[in-house]
């Protein structure tokens, strides 16, 4: 049975190495090392650890992070730039990473450039673990000879991005969650507590407020109902799903985002963010212009976006200056477009996108902050509007009592 075993061995230079191995003895363990040009110095069985060790649910156990992307190539540069040979440093990335679902990926890759594959080759094959982002910045290293320098640079990349969705997430969570305690209210009310009303005032008789009467309406569909309440919406929602996977819901689905009051200022600054940073990253590494166009077009995430850049693809591929077409589409700020241009006059493109993506990475993250404070009073207010309003309708009635009571 094959068991987690911790070990320490030596490099060539002498560098004391650590990680964990999976096998079924220590002598395995100690041959696989060796195999890989370590001289082990001691070896132990990892406590608790074994081949059921993990849960393994399809989709989540196998699912890999760009956060683990990120932290994997900057040790991958740090071993390259130390004089590690590839395969080498493949196959220590591919047993010490935290992913198991990354290593397992890695150890492919590095099974791939074994038997005569380049490394962004094998990468382009694993799309799950390595975007076009990454492989072309890759292949451009590997063209360059600056492998090492390359991959820090798409860490950074990949850093920035997971840090913007981050800020975007937290601000986002509490509406979300406090929506979710609404809907929790008002199934809770309609199911049980609007009913027991419901009986109190048929037993009394009389006309009862056009409010409470809908309110009891909907209590009644809610209570007998409520299964195929549930089934409908969510064959609402997956309907919706389907529309957006097609081309026309696309395009609808991305105009609304950044039409949405407050939240579409928000969606629009993070889609400019990440078009400097991509493209800038993309140009840094000498990726061609037109492949780093067609890439940044398919990385970031908006059709307005990608129509726009699709464009300015075939402006530059006919010889027009990028920022000539830029400034045609109105999504693109004044201010990007002259900062493009003042690039292309100085021949420092990527310096300048830098600068434009560090402004609105910031004004992402002031935006974050602002919704934050502002999103917290108002789903209070929300909050309490809806249930103050189920509230009022249910009392109504008892306003005019004696009315009903006959």
């Amino acid at each position: 049975m094959a068991q987690a075993y911790l070990y320490k061995v030596r490099d060539r230079e002498g560098k004391s190495v650590e990680g964990s191995l999976d096998a079924d003895s220590p002598a395995l363990v100690a041959s696989k090392l060796r195999e890989m040009g370590y001289v082990p110095v001691s070896i132990s069985p990892k406590a608790g650890k074994g081949v059921n060790r993990e849960l393994r649910i399809p989709g989540l156990s196998d699912r890999i992070s760009q956060k683990d992307v990120a932290v994997m190539s900057r040790q991958f540069a740090t071993m390259v730039d130390s004089g590690l040979s590839l395969l080498r440093t493949l196959a220590i990335l591919s047993e010490q990473t935290e992913s198991r679902a990354l290593g397992a990926m890695l150890n492919e890759v590095r099974l791939d450039v074994e038997r005569g594959s380049s490394l962004s080759a094998a990468m382009a094959r694993r799309p799950k673990a390595f975007s076009k982002l990454y492989v072309a910045m890759v292949r451009a290293g590997e063209a360059g000879g600056v492998l090492d320098s390359v991959l820090r640079q798409v860490a950074g990349t990949i850093e920035k991005a997971v840090e913007l969705k981050r800020k975007i997430r937290s601000a986002m969570a509490y509406p979300v969650a406090v929506l979710i305690l609404v809907l929790v209210i008002l199934s809770v009310m309609l199911i049980f507590v609007v009913p027991r009303f419901t009986a109190i005032y048929a037993s009394l008789g009389g006309k009862l407020p056009l409010p409470t009467r809908v309110l009891m309406k909907v209590s009644f569909i809610m209570a007998h109902y409520f299964p195929f309440v549930f089934l409908a919406l969510g064959v609402i929602g997956w309907l919706a799903k389907r529309w957006v996977q097609t081309e026309r819901g696309r395009i609808a689905w991305d105009r609304f985002r950044l039409r949405v009051p407050l939240f579409g200022k928000l969606v629009h600054k993070t889609a400019l963010a990440r078009f400097s940073r991509t493209l800038a990253a993309l140009l840094r590494a000498g990726v061609p212009i037109l492949e780093s166009l067609e890439i940044t077009k398919d990385t970031i995430g908006n059709t307005a976006f990608s129509r726009a850049l699709e464009d300015m693809k075939s402006g530059v591929s006919s010889g027009e200056a990028m920022a000539r077409r830029l400034g045609n589409h109105k999504i693109f700020p004044a201010m990007v477009v002259q900062m493009l241009a003042v690039g292309e006059e100085t021949g420092a493109i990527d310096t300048m996108l830098d600068k434009v993506g560090e402004f609105y990475e910031q004004e992402v993250e002031a935006m974050v902050n602002a919704l934050t404070s502002l999103l917290e009073p108002l789903m209070v207010v929300v909050l309490g509007s809806v249930v103050g309003s189920m509230v009022i309708s249910l009392y109504l009635p008892l306003f005019d009592v004696i009315k009903l009571i006959h």
